[in-house]
């Protein structure tokens, strides 16, 4: 059938979704929307249609969603960030929504909607879609993350990309909610500090949980007396100029292949540097094998001069941005 014309420039902007109620208001009758629906038309949700009668894209299940729950609504949680593109974040069912109090949680099929009295975040709109501002994002993604661990990655990959500004992400932490609190405040506590992985995170807890060492840096920016740059360890105790590196083909694969990433460690060795490498599997199942191996690589820096070397701190928040 032919849409009327004020409910075609709808449809449009709409990208091709409506709710019943919108059909009815322009016009179209009952009978006509039932005859259509599963014809020409597809039913999405409960009251929303898709004018043609192929599958959604991502995007039109978006707008479905948020006419589903309602025009206060918008995209949140893992589902906002994915749509803003922070790494780690996929566009997976079901699609995350909230909306303002005294409206009540529920599940509409694949969407999830949940009440919220946190409403003074700047939305971002594009188009039809309504979505919640990349640090609240995060944070809400983090905390409905399947497991520590990869709350952990989603937050520090987000830091490390610049895609986040530390503080604007304690500040949405402070603000909501408790569930999933402590697992938040850790990931944004390693993020800090400038550690590029979940590996990484465990390997700097297993460190100095130990009290062992002191002055241990994460990624410092390292240079020779020459002021050379040199590889960038993945954690340095400052006292002997030891380096601990994680060796792992999954975190290193995607810029260098495993040769070249275990060869980067030769111009440390070459500045008279100890490098201690471990492996993400031992620092998961056999912590205190990998303690055992930074303590004795520790006990060999400290039976010689330390390497006339230069480790500085990373600024990192600088280095992140909006």
């Amino acid at each position: 059938m032919e849409l009327p014309d004020h409910l075609a420039e709808l449809a449009s902007t709409q990208w091709g979704v409506v709710t019943r109620r919108q059909l009815l208001e322009a016009g179209v009758p009952p009978a006509m929307i039932r005859w259509q629906t599963g014809r020409r038309w597809r039913s999405l949700l409960p009251g929303v249609i898709l004018l043609s009668p192929g599958l959604p894209t991502w995007d039109q299940r978006l707008v479905a969603a948020l006419l589903a729950a309602g025009p206060k609504s918008w995209l949140s949680g893992a589902t906002a960030a994915a749509w803003h593109g922070l790494a780690r974040a996929d566009n997976t069912l079901p699609v995350h929504v909230m909306v303002p109090f005294p409206a009540t949680s529920k599940q509409i099929a694949w969407v999830s909607i949940r009440a919220t009295s946190l409403t003074n975040e700047r939305l971002v709109q594009r188009g039809p879609l309504r979505v919640s501002c990349r640090p609240r994002a995060l944070v809400d993604a983090a905390a409905q993350a399947c497991d520590d661990d990869a709350a952990r990655a989603l937050v520090i990959a987000a830091v490390e990309d610049r895609q986040v500004r530390i503080d604007d992400v304690q500040h949405w932490l402070a603000v909501r909610r408790r569930n999933g609190t402590v697992r938040l405040k850790t990931a944004v506590r390693e993020a800090a500090t400038g550690l590029w992985s979940v590996p990484e995170a465990k390997l700097a807890g297993i460190v100095r949980a130990s009290g062992l060492f002191p002055h241990v840096m994460a990624n410092p920016v390292l240079v020779d007396a020459l002021g050379r740059p040199l590889t960038t360890p993945d954690l340095w105790i400052d006292d002997v100029g030891l380096a601990l590196m994680v060796h792992s083909r999954r975190f290193h694969a995607e810029a260098l292949d495993w040769d070249a990433t275990v060869d980067t460690d030769e111009d440390l060795r070459d500045a008279g540097i100890e490098v201690v490498g471990v492996t993400p599997n031992a620092i998961e199942r056999r912590p205190e094998k990998v303690l055992a191996r930074v303590s004795s690589g520790h006990a060999r820096a400290s039976r010689r001069p330390r390497p006339n070397v230069t480790a500085t701190p990373r600024d990192w928040m600088s280095r992140v941005s909006g």
